[in-house]
């Protein structure tokens, strides 16, 4: 069974960076797609960023140039570093990761870490 556990969130003042990571476990499961979402309370969850398996990237327009997705050597952790943070990236978010082999609706997700962007 794989299992997603994101960490790295919390609270930051606007201008700030945080980094936040996501660790798969799992023996024979690699992040090949990684992606990562975020979400307010009473809205539907957003693409922030992916990572694909060639190690191409993609981004929300809005976070383009401030943030940063990559994944380690082995495929096992995912990141997302995140700069000149603005009050608007306030959102719970959450890791998503599947294999190369799978559908999209079979991959993972992660609990979720809060990130806050306040004065």
């Amino acid at each position: 069974q794989v299992q997603l556990v994101e960490s790295g969130g919390g609270l930051v003042q606007p201008g700030g960076s945080l980094r936040l990571s996501c660790a798969a476990s799992g023996t024979s499961f690699t992040i090949d797609i990684g992606r990562w979402y975020r979400q307010l309370p009473g809205q539907q969850r957003e693409l922030v960023a992916t990572v694909v398996n060639s190690g191409t990237t993609n981004y929300k327009d809005s976070v383009k140039d401030r943030f940063t997705i990559s994944r380690d050597k082995d495929k096992k952790s995912l990141y997302l570093q995140m700069n000149a943070l603005k009050p608007d990236d306030t959102a719970t978010y959450y890791c998503y990761a599947r294999t190369r082999f799978q559908m999209d609706n079979d991959g993972y997700w992660g609990p979720g870490t809060q990130v806050t962007v306040s004065a």
